[in-house]
């Protein structure tokens, strides 16, 4: 069998297994293996996996990634996102869809603590819609809100999905949590204002809400407890940026941080709470790092292929403008988005696309912030909407609240991703000014 046949088998076999259901982590290993033994003979096969299992991860930046999932877990157990809420909502109070705002921005704010998207909505979702339910908010409206609104922490730093991208190609943590920050909150104020656009519209899809605070000092006292979040994303942030910490050690000292807060503030009252949330970020750290270490071998094995390199000479061969290969490229990367989880994107496309734009005069840091724009958007996207399950997955049946429902309420939204990621495109100064101001 020639390379690149092998590497087109490579392809076939990964969109095959994940078709009949196979974990994605397994899909990527089972079609390198049988790829890479075709080419080159089972040992080496096996040979190559062990190398990908050890030196893919042998690298102190994957070591951040546990590091901020538990501290995303400490954030969690230890209230912060409820203080987050309540100081968000009580500066919001008074606007027309005053809730859909708060939870907009407070999820944005969370995001600053907990880089996953997913536990966002989970989180956001529980605490967030019983209150929209009782003020008798649309419930496609609230659902669509709060699964759209999660999507705040893969951009704005410290993501997940920020890291496994530098990890993927070889790029600055730091620029990358510093690009995203722009974009990140340029879509929450776009989001306010595609709520107060469809209140007017139909108040009836977010009812008044009656004012809570007797008084200007108790409103203030209800935002002032926004402040463990503040310090928490100033000592992780401003310690990457101003050099004191790498990421890692950003990371580590941002989940001692956490665990202090949550510990003072009374929300860890037990040991054993702190041992549980240990618990939940192990078995979150297991099923990442078996995702990307079959990701990254699958890479690998797709690179000794040399599919991508045939490729990219070939399209940098069509005398075409450059932008029509970055459209054709979005455009698979988005349709992708709506049928493979975010990892799996980036270790189907970037080995391809990646040395291609790269070679076309692309930004690297520019692409990284609009491949991960693409993964939000595909993220609330039928069919398989991975924010849009989890909002699912926390409403109580008797809301009676259907993934049709929730599909429905994202739809707004989505336009503003859109617009959002059409602005990125045409100004990529709007995600570049923040790196190269801090990190030059």
């Amino acid at each position: 069998m020639d390379f690149i046949t092998a590497g087109i088998l490579c392809i076939f076999l990964l969109l095959l297994l994940m078709g009949l259901g196979l974990q994605i982590g397994l899909s990527f290993v089972l079609s390198g293996i049988v790829v890479s033994t075709l080419l080159l003979g089972f040992d080496s096969s096996l040979s190559l996996l062990g190398q990908a299992a050890y030196f893919s991860i042998a690298t102190p930046t994957w070591a951040s990634i546990p590091l901020f999932v538990l501290m995303g877990a400490f954030a969690a157990g230890g209230g912060l996102a409820r203080r987050a809420y309540t100081g968000v909502y009580a500066m919001s109070q008074g606007l027309k869809g005053s809730l859909g705002i708060a939870t907009c921005f407070s999820c944005a704010v969370f995001g600053a603590v907990s880089g996953s998207s997913i536990a966002t909505t989970a989180i956001f979702g529980k605490m967030a819609l019983p209150e929209m339910n009782r003020l008798n908010y649309d419930k496609s409206f609230s659902a669509g809100c709060i699964a759209s609104a999660g999507t705040f922490a893969s951009m704005i730093p410290p993501s997940m999905m920020m890291i496994i991208y530098a990890l993927f190609t070889q790029q600055s943590v730091g620029k990358l949590f510093a690009a995203g920050v722009v974009p990140g909150l340029m879509t929450a104020f776009t989001y306010v204002a595609m709520i107060l656009f469809l209140v007017k519209r139909n108040p009836k899809i977010a009812p008044a809400a009656a004012e809570r605070y007797r008084s200007s000092a108790e409103r203030w006292k209800d935002a002032g407890q926004i402040w463990p979040v503040a310090i928490i994303a100033g000592v992780v942030l401003g310690g990457i940026y101003s050099g004191w910490f790498t990421p890692t050690e950003a990371a580590a000292a941002g989940s001692l941080i956490t665990l202090v807060f949550g510990w003072m503030l009374g929300s860890f009252r037990k040991f054993s709470e702190v041992t549980l949330a240990m618990k939940e970020s192990a078995n979150t750290t297991a099923m990442l790092f078996l995702i990307n270490i079959g990701a990254l071998f699958y890479s690998r094995i797709l690179a000794v292929t040399r599919l991508p390199t045939e490729l990219t000479m070939m399209l940098q061969g069509l005398e075409v403008p450059r932008v029509v290969i970055l459209l054709g490229i979005l455009a698979v990367m988005f349709l992708l988005g709506m049928i493979m989880v975010p990892v799996g994107i980036y270790a189907l496309t970037l080995p391809i696309v990646f040395p291609m734009l790269v070679a076309l005069g692309y930004d690297p840091i520019w692409f990284g912030v609009i491949a991960l724009k693409l993964t939000e958007i595909g993220s609330i996207t039928p069919p398989v909407g991975l924010n849009v399950f989890a909002m699912k997955g926390v409403i109580p049946k008797e809301m009676k609240i259907s993934i049709e429902d929730i599909f429905k309420g994202v739809w707004p939204f989505c336009i503003c991703d859109l617009i959002v990621l059409t602005l990125l495109i045409i100004f990529p100064r709007i995600s570049l000014w923040l790196p190269n101001l801090l990190l030059g």
